[in-house]
């Protein structure tokens, strides 16, 4: 069964008659109208989770072409869209810039489940001025690469262009696709099995491929591309690739980092049966297998495959509530007390967003939020910890009390 984005197709065939007010990700230029669509009250202040309930609003702050995330310069006010066919572009005090920052469409396949995924700004970027983009080029193949930002912050330069990491892919789907700095200062990857049904080359529990993996590198600059931090766990061990920190991965489309705890959270997309979020401890993710191809969820697969002592999901849900997990991040915005501590997540075919609080790798009280984004493609979240979730159909929004 596809991942997130390949039921985009269908979408936007649903979407047609509708194309007069709009269609799928039309309109890149329009900028936010200030409407904020709002839950009920919410209890008050406390230094624990909170019930998850109203208090929360979402604020649109403009319309984009299938933006799939939204990203920060550390220190910095400006906020990045990246919008699947290929390009990069600038929200600078509420408003969209007219030009994108960068234009790789030439270079992009946007098929399906492909697309320009993420981008990731380098912890050093003052210095540096560098940001990492992960892509699926003409070919099909997996790609992250680095860019410089000019100093108005307005526009990229395609010449400054430095491969990171290359990777073969034999299918359009699973391209897993964000790139995140971890609380260590190195950047992750987190990467799809390769695509098609049941893992075919079982490509998750081989420590000898870059797919199905979350990767963690350190892309200093230099004359190697990256260098593979001290402690990654399978460093030395024959056979395995020494970018691998955690394996077993099915689509972990979205992954993130608690920026109180560093405890992972990894949404990883389901087949048939089960969509699952992954919950470990700073550090815990560390060598993790997290079960992929031999379990889907819960549920044994491939009986080929074994997972010893692997990962147990935090939570599974089956098809009754939706088709692909957009995994999300632990709030912690001080300006959404009813959501602080817990883990907001959604599904690209279900537009209701639901948040839980994750103990010892189990989530306790799941529950809706009240609000809803259809066709939800992603989440984001800035230096100060406010929340943004992106629409396949266009909206970006922001979560506001």
């Amino acid at each position: 069964m596809p991942g997130a984005l390949g039921r985009l197709a269908a979408l936007c065939a649903l979407a047609l008659a509708a194309l007069a007010f709009g269609g799928c990700g039309a309109g890149d230029e329009t900028e936010g109208d200030g409407t904020v669509e709002r839950t009920g009250p919410t209890r008050a202040q406390g230094g624990v989770p909170d019930n998850g309930t109203g208090g929360v609003g979402l604020e649109k702050l403009g319309d984009f072409d299938q933006p799939l995330f939204v990203a920060q310069p550390p220190r910095g006010e400006d906020l990045y869209v990246v919008e699947k066919p290929g390009r990069i572009r600038l929200i600078r005090d509420g408003q969209v810039a007219e030009e994108p920052v960068l234009d790789i469409s030439d270079e992009v396949s946007d098929e399906g489940e492909q697309g320009l995924l993420s981008i990731a700004f380098d912890p050093d970027f003052r210095r540096s001025r560098s940001f990492f983009a992960y892509f699926t080029d003409a070919e099909g193949d997996q790609r992250v690469v680095s860019y410089v930002l000019g100093e108005d912050g307005a526009t990229a330069d395609p010449a400054s262009r430095r491969e990171i990491l290359r990777m073969d892919d034999f299918a359009s789907n699973h391209n897993g696709g964000l790139l995140l700095f971890g609380p260590d200062g190195n950047l992750y990857i987190g990467t799809g099995d390769g695509g098609i049904a049941d893992d075919p080359e079982r490509t998750a529990q081989d420590l000898g491929s870059l797919l199905g993996k979350l990767l963690r590198i350190d892309p200093a600059d230099g004359d190697r591309p990256y260098r593979i931090p001290a402690g990654n766990p399978f460093t030395g061990t024959p056979g395995a690739r020494p970018e691998v920190y955690a394996y077993g991965l099915r689509n972990p489309w979205r992954f993130s980092f608690d920026r109180s705890t560093g405890a992972l959270s990894i949404g990883d997309v389901g087949q048939n049966a089960l969509e699952e979020i992954d919950y470990v401890a700073a550090g815990d993710g560390a060598g993790a297998n997290f079960g992929w191809s031999a379990f889907e969820g819960t549920n044994r697969l491939n009986e080929d495959q074994v997972a010893p002592d692997h990962v147990r999901p935090a939570l599974t849900y089956g098809r009754d509530r939706g088709c692909s997990v957009t995994g999300g991040y632990v709030v912690r915005d001080p300006d959404l007390p009813s959501l602080r501590g817990r883990y907001l997540y959604g599904d690209f075919c279900n537009p209701a967003l639901r948040s839980f609080v994750p103990v010892k790798g189990r989530a306790r009280d799941d529950r809706a939020l009240g609000l809803e984004v259809p066709a939800l493609s992603s989440f984001g979240e800035d230096n100060r910890g406010r929340i943004y979730a992106t629409s396949l159909e266009g909206p970006v929004f922001r979560l506001v009390p």
